[in-house]
């Protein structure tokens, strides 16, 4: 099993690097052919010269042939440096990594709140389907499911912010205790959605694996209903809801724009906006790198945790 695992995660590694490098040619080519000019958005109603203008292409090697362009970005990339941004004249990783480490714990926290949020009350939706509490909790979850995060977001604040001032209003806080407490709010906004998706996910899977024959037979030679739930039962019924957690932990920590605009976060998300707000090409292709990095990890994480939870997966047949 462990030597399947590593070639495994080698093989995703591999195919990872991959779908970064096609990704980031396909980035390259609709951010150099997209309407407006670079030079425009670094001068804007400054008055302009050639020299100044000369001096721009050069230094952003925009006077280079594309492919020349995109070889100089590439190489840095590599090294993890993807240039200077055109608008705060600041080497582009130097903004990501001050601005990641709050977007991670934003989706990290959230990520938290949505298994708890939602694997628990989906088993007791489960265990409970023809009753009153198990119709509550699938009403509740579709409320959730509806409710987009930044309008959730702006109650939350309301209620808990103004009315009743428990949490602070914006900001990302300094040090673990404050940036826990800055980030609950964001976080249970940001995790409500996703927490009824997941646990809609994990009612009908544990649905389904209740209406199985050896869960049948369990009950049949008198075991309780703990140790069926446990033995039997949670493990086979977490499969999907695992894959899907998976994918909901990419969405969260880089799909977090508008909670971030909501609450003054200063993240990945909002950078993004105002990166594609003044065409800040640089920027815009690093963000771009990231998520999508994040993305394959958070994928590559799940089909892992996916395997460990059911042996029977042959890694070395799966992974693609």
């Amino acid at each position: 099993m462990r030597g399947d695992l590593l070639v495994f995660i080698t093989r995703r590694l591999i195919v990872g690097l991959l779908v970064l490098f096609v990704l980031s040619f396909a980035v390259f080519v609709l951010l150099y052919i997209s309407p407006g000019s670079v030079i425009d958005a670094l001068l804007g109603t400054t008055p302009r010269t050639p020299q100044m203008v000369t001096f721009l292409k050069h230094r952003f090697h925009l006077d280079q042939p594309f492919l020349s362009q995109y070889w100089i970005w590439l190489k840095g990339a590599i090294q993890l440096h993807f240039g200077t941004s055109s608008i705060t004249q600041g080497p582009v990783s130097e903004e990501i990594n001050r601005r990641l480490p709050t977007s991670l714990f934003l989706g990290l926290y959230a990520y938290l709140l949505t298994i708890v949020l939602g694997v628990v009350p989906g088993v007791l939706a489960a265990l409970k389907n023809n009753k009153a509490v198990g119709k509550l909790v699938v009403a509740g979850s579709i409320v959730a499911l509806c409710a987009p995060a930044f309008v959730t977001g702006v109650f939350l604040l309301y209620l808990f912010a103004i009315v009743w001032p428990i949490f602070p209003v914006a900001g990302g806080g300094a040090g673990f205790v404050d940036e826990l407490w800055h980030l609950t709010l964001p976080a249970v906004a940001l995790g409500l959605p996703a927490s009824a998706f997941i646990l809609r996910h994990t009612r009908a899977s544990v649905l389904g694996v209740l209406n199985q024959d050896y869960v049948t037979f369990a009950r049949a030679r008198g075991l309780g209903w703990g140790r069926i739930m446990l033995t039997y039962s949670l493990r086979n019924a977490l499969i999907p809801v695992v894959t899907a957690s998976g994918l909901m932990l990419a969405v969260l920590i880089t799909g977090a724009v508008l909670v971030e605009e909501t609450f003054s976060l200063p993240g990945i998300g909002q950078l993004l906006v105002s990166s594609a707000t003044s065409k800040d090409l640089p920027m815009l292709q690093g963000l771009t790198m990231v998520v999508a990095a994040i993305v394959i990890l958070a994928n590559l994480l799940a089909d892992v945790a996916y395997a460990l939870i059911d042996p029977r997966i042959r890694l070395g047949k799966r992974g693609s």
